[in-house]
């Protein structure tokens, strides 16, 4: 693995989202002197929040998927994500709207989820599930360590054993088809196969293996952090604060000194000048690059996922229907895809996310009120309405949208509602999102593992990148090895954690356990 060369006793790590905050606390565990410059007043990055009225808002993703890997950056400096915050297994972690006026809970533990799906779906599809299960299981193992969790410096990397035991997978298949392999009922086969937007690619055209992020929804497990999702970079912060980081808030960085292949110090808007030995750039990819002030050769230009219309609303009500995360599916599937990826057309019968996070945690909200979150995936502004557009479009589809959901069963959605936010392609291209999505680079096989943007720019020795737009990808599990990647290419080789003595934990929250076949097993 190509590490950074000479010194590295200071880091500086320009952001401070997941991805900079899971890197700064790998570098300090690893000895470094760490030094953290973030543009906004708080950390969190895309994992934001707002307050409006009396209602906290995160202001990005709202599915916690395998705690452990944060949990790996607080052991780096003898801390531990139980010691800062109290997290719920949800159960049921999703339930499943079909147009049809069919439902499904989406369970984690096997059991119960084979006897929902027998219920829902008759004995057959029940030994279905029971295959795909396992099928998933052998799946992550398979990636994990080697596929996800590992720096490339060639594409030549990938010739390895594990290489061909995803292709007896059928890990290069399409996604769908696989499916289809286990599961008949389109409904369920919906169920195990919209993780792949999370990739940007629709099922019919992903790769087999980006159904390890269904592992993740569906069998790993889904999480709440109390405080809601915000709590998470908090926490992190605050661990890395106590292990020695020094943070600048509200500072934005105009500037790297690069005398020759090295990067001797980063300049602040204020002016101030902090002389480091290496860099770690978590911004947006044109962010970085423009202050790198280069941009790596391809052969094809990037190509960016779908974007999103997010409303955040406060009422006075809720529905007794609604889980913590609902999935309300339109009756249109593939031709769904089609208007999102390339004909650039909002959705006409739209597949719905509705989170509801006061659902565990009351105190997001004034007392008696409810929060919620409902993301209807729209084109991105390379191949639908530019942000321009969106600016008139936005208030006209947000009326669309409330009407949708009382169609849907949310009977005075509209007159519930007592604060408001709502964000649009707008909004993401005024943040710096490229083509106006926060899901940044697809997952396209040109754009995966070793094709991906490269954490290690060509030409400058003490550059690391780290987050959504490099390796290993989108979400939050990815962006948090993506961190931890990054410090591995300063300090040479994978952090390791060191564990806290142990104790009671202050709020008695436990991850799960290891096993052969759990979410801790990346072998």
């Amino acid at each position: 693995m190509r590490t950074v060369p000479g010194a590295t006793d200071h880091v500086v790590v320009v952001g401070a989202g997941l991805a900079g905050l899971s890197c700064a606390l790998h570098l300090l565990g690893a000895g470094r002197r760490v030094t953290v410059v973030e543009r906004d007043d708080a950390p969190g990055g895309r994992a934001g929040r707002v307050r409006l009225g009396g209602y906290e808002i995160d202001t990005g993703p709202t599915v916690l998927t395998m705690p452990q890997l944060a949990d790996e950056a607080f052991a780096a400096v003898g801390d531990s994500l139980d010691r800062h915050i109290e997290l719920t297994a949800l159960h049921p972690a999703y339930r499943a709207r079909f147009a049809d006026g069919t439902s499904l809970d989406v369970h984690t533990g096997g059991e119960a989820m084979e006897d929902e799906v027998r219920r829902f779906a008759g004995p057959a599809e029940a030994a279905g599930y029971r295959a795909l299960r396992q099928w998933l299981e052998r799946l992550y193992r398979a990636q994990m360590r080697r596929f996800i969790d590992t720096n490339f410096d060639s594409p030549f990397a990938l010739l390895h054993p594990d290489l061909a035991r995803l292709a007896a997978l059928g890990g290069f298949g399409r996604l769908d088809r696989r499916i289809g392999r286990y599961l008949t009922d389109p409904r369920l086969r919906r169920v195990f196969s919209f993780q792949s937007l999370y990739a940007g690619v629709a099922p019919a055209r992903a790769l087999a293996a980006y159904a390890v992020i269904a592992y993740m929804d569906t069998v790993a497990g889904v999480w709440f952090p109390k405080g809601g999702m915000h709590a998470l970079p908090r926490g992190m912060a605050g661990a890395a604060e106590r292990a020695g980081a020094r943070f600048h808030w509200s500072a934005e960085v105009t500037g790297l000194e690069r005398p020759g292949d090295r990067v001797r110090a980063v300049r602040l808007a204020s002016g101030e000048r902090i002389a480091c030995d290496a860099v770690v750039l978590t911004c947006e990819l044109p962010a970085a690059y423009g202050l790198l002030g280069r941009a790596p050769k391809r052969p094809v230009r990037l190509r960016h996922s779908p974007s999103a219309v997010v409303l955040h609303a406060g009422t006075d009500r809720t529905w007794p229907d609604l889980a913590h995360h609902t999935l309300s599916f339109g009756a249109a599937w593939e031709g769904t895809f089609e208007e999102l990826t390339r004909s650039g057309r909002l959705m006409s019968d739209p597949s719905l996310l509705i989170t509801r996070p006061t659902a565990h945690d009351p105190g997001l909200a004034p007392p008696g009120r409810h929060l919620h979150y409902v993301l209807a995936p729209c084109p991105n502004t390379e191949v639908g309405p530019s942000a321009a557009q969106w600016r008139d479009l936005g208030p006209r589809y947000r009326d669309r949208l409330i009407a949708e959901l009382e169609r849907r069963g949310l009977d005075g959605f509209a007159a519930g509602i007592q604060e408001e936010l709502l964000v649009t392609p707008a909004d993401w291209t005024a943040q710096g999102h490229s083509a106006g999505s926060p899901f940044s680079v697809s997952h396209t096989f040109a754009q995966t593992g070793p094709f991906r943007p490269r954490n290690l720019v060509r030409g400058v020795e003490n550059v690391v990148l780290a987050g959504c737009g490099t390796t290993p990808g989108v979400g939050v599990p990815t962006v948090l090895v993506s961190g931890k990647l990054a410090a591995a290419r300063i300090t040479g080789g994978a952090p390791r954690g060191r564990r806290p003595q142990k104790g009671p934990a202050p709020h008695g929250a436990r991850l799960p356990a290891p096993s052969a076949k759990g979410a801790h097993d990346p072998s």
